[in-house]
C-alpha cells in the first residue's frame, strides 16, 4: 500500500438521494473495559480480528463504504496490521480516534492532546497506509485545544459533538454500572457533554479558531427532539420492542428528509457481537441481544437508511458541504480543563 494523504474519498454517489454519512467507531474490548474502571483493559483484550471481517462483509453486501476511526494504540499493535489494512484496501476512510482512548482525553494540555494525536496519526498510517485528515473524540469529547490542534495539523473535520439530551443520562448510567474511584468519575464528568454541549447545532458548521477555522460533522441526533438514534441506541430500543425500534429509527430519517438535513450515522463493533460472544461487556447497551438478532435488526436498518439517502465517508460530506455558507461558531465548553497531564 502507498501512504496518500486524505485520498480515501469517492465522487458523489447518483442517483437523487441526498448525501449522507456513515462511520464507525472501532473502540476495541480494552477500550469499553478501560471506561467502565476495569483493571483487565491493561492487557488489552482485543475482538478486532473477529468482528472486523463481519463489519466489512456487512458494508460490502450493501454496497456501503464508511469511514472507521481507528484507535492509535490498536495500530501500534503488530496483531492488528493486517486486519486495519484490509479496512483501508476495502474502500473505507480512516480516521483518528486518539491513541489511547480516555474519554477524558479532551480534558488534557494542549501539548499532551497535540503528542497523542500525532502519535496516533504515525501508527495508523503505518498500519493502513492512509494519513488520517478526520478525527473524533473518545466518548464524543471536544475542547477548543483539540481544535487548534486539529486544525494546526491539516485536518479537514472533526466529529466529536453528540447534541443530544440523552448524553448526561448515559454518562449517569455508565457511571452507575461502572466500577470507579472518585478520581475516575471526575475524570468521566464530562462524558457525552454538558447542558451547553446539548444546544449545539446538530447539522454541520465551521469552529471559529481565531483566524483559523475547522469543520464539525456532528453525530447526527432526531432533528427538533435530539434525540439520538445512532444504531447502537436503536438496537438497545430493539431489546424492548422490534416494531419500537424500527417505527423510531424511520422517524428519524422521515424528519431528516424533511428538515434538509444530511445524517451522519454511527456503527460501533458492538453492533455487529452477541450476547453469547462477550460476556465481558454485558453492562454494555444492547449486550443482552444474540448477533443474530442484532445483524438481522441491524441491516433492515441500513437498507432503510440506504433508500431514502446515499451514504458516503464523513470525508466526502465534509467536502460536499465546504462550500455551502455554514454558521462560524466559537467554541465555548461547559467542562473543566486542564487535569494532569
Amino acid at each position: 500500500m502507498t501512504a496518500n494523504t486524505g485520498d480515501n474519498r469517492r465522487s458523489r454517489p447518483p442517483g437523487g438521494r441526498p448525501i449522507a454519512s456513515l462511520s464507525l467507531d472501532l473502540d476495541d474490548k480494552w477500550a469499553y473495559l478501560k471506561t467502565h474502571g476495569d483493571e483487565r483493559w491493561q492487557s488489552l483484550p482485543s475482538y478486532l480480528n473477529v468482528v472486523t471481517p463481519r463489519i466489512l462483509d456487512v458494508l460490502q453486501r450493501h454496497r456501503l463504504t464508511a469511514t472507521f476511526f481507528v484507535v492509535g494504540q490498536d495500530a501500534a499493535l503488530a496483531s492488528h496490521r493486517d486486519i486495519l489494512a484490509s479496512i483501508a484496501d476495502a474502500g473505507h476512510e480512516i480516521a483518528n480516534h486518539s491513541f489511547h482512548h480516555e474519554v477524558w482525553f479532551h480534558l488534557h494540555s494542549e501539548e499532551r492532546i497535540a503528542e497523542e494525536i500525532a502519535l496516533a496519526e504515525e501508527h495508523i498510517e503505518r498500519a493502513t497506509g492512509r494519513r488520517p485528515v478526520g478525527f473524533r473524540g473518545p466518548g464524543y469529547g471536544v475542547s477548543e485545544a483539540i481544535l487548534r490542534v486539529l486544525a494546526r495539523r491539516g485536518y479537514r473535520y472533526d466529529a466529536s459533538t453528540l447534541p443530544t439530551f440523552i448524553g448526561p443520562v448515559a454518562r449517569a448510567y455508565l457511571l452507575f454500572a461502572s466500577r470507579l474511584t472518585p478520581e475516575e468519575r471526575a475524570h468521566r464528568a464530562a462524558l457525552f457533554g454538558g447542558v451547553r454541549d446539548v444546544l449545539r447545532p446538530i447539522r454541520p458548521y465551521y469552529w471559529d479558531l481565531g483566524g483559523e477555522r475547522l469543520l464539525e460533522i456532528p453525530v447526527s441526533t432526531m432533528p427538533l427532539l435530539r434525540l439520538p438514534f445512532h444504531f447502537n441506541y436503536v438496537l438497545y430500543l430493539a431489546g424492548k420492542s422490534r416494531r419500537l425500534a424500527q417505527s423510531y429509527f424511520f422517524t428519524a430519517l422521515e424528519l431528516c428528509r424533511a428538515t434538509g438535513a444530511s445524517p451522519s450515522l454511527l456503527l460501533g463493533p458492538l453492533d455487529f457481537l452477541g450476547s453469547e460472544e462477550e460476556a465481558d461487556l454485558s453492562w454494555c447497551p444492547a449486550m443482552n441481544l444474540s448477533r443474530r438478532y442484532k445483524l438481522d435488526v441491524l441491516e433492515d436498518m441500513l437498507v432503510a437508511a440506504s433508500q431514502r439517502f446515499a451514504f458516503v465517508p464523513l470525508l466526502t460530506q465534509a467536502e460536499s458541504v465546504a462550500t455551502e455558507g455554514l454558521a462560524m461558531i466559537r467554541p465555548t465548553f461547559s467542562h473543566r480543563k486542564g487535569i494532569a497531564s
